[in-house]
């Protein structure tokens, strides 16, 4: 499975995106919210490279024990974006403005330029399942970070 975030609006406080499946065209499946971009990174308020990155299930940590409890035998670990240079554990998970992120990808059904996510878990609940099963499954999952502007 190839996934892409396609970041297209950016501040000096967030980055609006939107997750696509690279399918035969591309298929799109929610907004994303990220940290805003910055040539020298600051530690929880900066978004990771562009680039291609492994996304793997991590079942060990805070996120991945609140989310058990939440999204009950959905939940298989959380989406783990690995290898990202100079990042550690950038998950993908729920939240609606930049204050809910360190790093890492929040996904949602809308979006606004003033830097919100509206219905982030019904967006995650639609999306987490294809992906974890493509893992489970033995596929490699990679997402891939492009920007439109920075």
């Amino acid at each position: 499975m190839k996934l892409k975030v396609v970041r297209y609006h950016s501040s000096d406080d967030f980055t609006l995106g939107m997750l696509l499946e690279e399918t035969e065209g591309r298929e799109f499946l929610c907004y994303t919210l990220e940290d805003e971009y910055r040539e020298n990174k600051v530690s929880g308020e900066t978004r990771i490279p562009d680039g291609t990155y492994k996304i793997t299930l991590r079942t060990v940590g805070g996120f991945h024990g609140r989310y058990e409890k939440k999204y009950g035998p959905m939940h298989k670990g959380m989406l783990w974006v690995r290898d990202v240079p100079g990042f550690e554990y950038i998950l993908i998970h729920t939240g609606n403005t930049d204050e809910h992120t360190a790093g890492c990808l929040l996904v949602g059904n809308s979006s606004d330029t003033k830097g919100f996510i509206g219905s982030s878990v019904t967006a995650y609940k639609r999306v987490y399942p294809k992906i974890a099963a493509a893992i489970e499954s033995g596929e490699e999952v990679t997402i891939t970070y492009k920007s439109w502007n920075t």
